[in-house]
């Protein structure tokens, strides 16, 4: 069963709408224990300014409640301004940036807001 833990982002537009919406974390630390500590992890790289990481953020959110996910996945994300050296390791460039991790190991990824994408690249990592 995955784990879900709330921490808003300081921007209104970001802030969790729901308990089972992603653990958003602030610092290397906490993205290492997230990513290792569960089997399957998604990786929202977002930024508070930017259009494309409002956009798909309500779909995220109901994909952190999907039957298919919500048990499955354990949804987090970061702000790449908040936490440059994480941004960094991962390379991160345009946002918004999703990773797909399974036990601990980087499978997939995804560069930009594109709803059918990331459904497609979710099952994949549920299966």
């Amino acid at each position: 069963m995955s784990k879900r833990i709330v921490l808003a982002s300081s921007d209104s537009n970001l802030k969790p709408k729901s308990a089972n919406w992603p653990f958003c974390f602030s610092s290397d630390e906490n993205f290492q224990k997230a990513v290792t500590e569960n089997d399957r992890v998604i990786v929202d790289c977002f930024a508070t300014w930017c259009g494309p990481c409002k956009a798909i953020t309500p779909i995220l959110e109901k994909h952190s409640e999907d039957a298919a996910f919500k048990d499955r996945v354990h949804f987090v994300k970061f702000d790449v301004d908040e936490l440059p050296a994480v941004t960094q390791a991962l390379g991160v460039r345009a946002m918004p940036t999703f990773f797909f991790f399974k036990d601990g190991k980087k499978v997939d990824e995804m560069v930009g807001a594109n709803p059918p994408a990331l459904l497609e690249a979710l099952k994949k990592l549920a299966a």
